[in-house]
């Protein structure tokens, strides 16, 4: 059967980032590890439900911005997790259809259901790639089958760079993806926060730590603003991300405990 193979490789017993946020997403592509681990996230935070709601609608809201705004019609998204709504690729093919993205995911999981879900339309393209965040040169290689790295594109590390720790050097990470994008690319980040909620956060690191094979590292606003380094920031900024350009005041009132920004590589 199809993805037989990738799903021989999913071990139920312990949680993965992708099915955790698909617990707190509502969905059902996810197992009783992964719901302990996400009920021990809700105990700590219990906004974290309407944190991750807010981070999606913050990708929304900066595809929307880089597609119909910035001209952008390429996007890397990489530690996309399981298809929901408003995926990179229905937000921008809706406005332009000729948009193309490369997912990126390390979870056998998310590659099955995106091979049945992630399809695109005639004129744009989607692609969906096997790999992991912290093997940047893989991740470029392969996404250069769907995407022409001569022309601008968008790097999304939405709500993935906390699965780095320091010492894996998440800074460099970045500085890599962007080293192989030409000027006129963009970077869009949300990052968890350790300065918003700071003592709910710091027991939601705590528990997801405890409770998880992947080590989450919080990080505060001037972290967070430094994977931006050497780019131009687009107002309004590093900011709550129920901040960055909200459509409505209930969408910018959120407690949303994450850092997000969008940057432009200048010439």
């Amino acid at each position: 059967m199809p993805g037989q193979d990738k799903l021989s490789r999913v071990d139920t017993n312990i949680p993965h980032p992708a099915r955790v946020y698909d617990v707190w997403l509502g969905g059902k592509d996810n197992f009783a590890a992964d719901r302990a681990a996400a009920e021990a996230g809700l105990q700590a935070f219990p906004s974290t439900v309407k944190s991750v709601r807010a981070n999606r609608a913050f990708l929304a809201r900066t595809v929307e911005y880089l597609v119909a705004e910035a001209g952008i019609r390429q996007f890397l998204d990489i530690g996309t997790g399981l298809p929901s709504a408003n995926n990179t690729h229905e937000v921008a093919q809706a406005i332009a259809p000729e948009s193309r993205v490369a997912y990126v995911d390390n979870d056998p999981i998310v590659l099955v259901h995106a091979e049945a879900l992630l399809k695109s339309n005639a004129a744009g393209a989607t692609d969906y790639i096997d790999a992991d965040l912290r093997d940047p040169a893989t991740i470029l290689r392969e996404a250069s089958r769907t995407l022409d790295f001569t022309r601008p594109v968008a790097v999304m590390l939405v709500a993935v760079l906390h699965f780095i720790p320091d010492g894996a050097d998440p800074y460099k990470i970045a500085e890599t993806l962007m080293s192989a994008v030409p000027p006129g690319s963009y970077l869009v980040v949300s990052h968890t926060a350790r300065d918003i909620f700071p003592d709910e956060m710091a027991a939601f690191e705590r528990a997801m730590n405890a409770n998880s094979a992947e080590q989450v590292t919080l990080r505060d606003r001037e972290q967070v603003t430094g994977f931006f380094r050497g780019l131009e920031l687009v107002e309004p900024g590093v900011v709550q991300v129920p901040h960055w350009r909200p459509r409505s005041d209930l969408e910018a009132s959120a407690p949303a405990a994450l850092w997000g920004g969008v940057a432009r590589k200048p010439a």
